[in-house]
């Protein structure tokens, strides 16, 4: 038959000598928090492989401020309770699924056919 073992179930901690640090105190502190970086992943507004196909096919590039402009624009859709939205931007047309955060698709003037449909509201910026 095998013996049991036994251990105590107290922490045993360091002992810390006057004028050492503790391993904690070395830490850096962190930047951000678990909280910061899911808000920070989940306010990024994403592409669907359609809507990166049409800006590739269009030539629409966009800079980092038209994104944080675009990103504020689904903020406030999303504070209206928008769902499908299309969002006019700098003379480009972006179809959003504003809970996903994400492009569902993207067009300019040049687009033959410019009927939109199944969107429940739009901004124009």
């Amino acid at each position: 038959m095998a013996d049991k073992i036994y251990f105590d179930s107290q922490l045993l901690l360091p002992i810390q000598r006057a004028g050492t640090i503790s391993r904690q105190e070395t830490r850096r502190p962190q930047a951000t928090g678990f909280s910061d970086m899911l808000a920070a992943a989940t306010s990024q507004v994403t592409f669907s492989a359609h809507a990166k196909a049409r800006l590739a096919e269009r030539g629409i590039s966009l800079s980092e401020q038209t994104l944080a402009r675009l990103g504020t624009a689904i903020d406030q859709l999303a504070g209206k309770g928008a769902r499908e939205s299309l969002v006019y931007l700098d003379g480009t047309a972006f179809v959003v699924s504003v809970p996903k955060r994400t492009v569902i698709t993207a067009m300019d003037g040049r687009a033959k056919d410019n009927i939109i449909t199944n969107i429940d509201s739009a901004a124009i910026l």
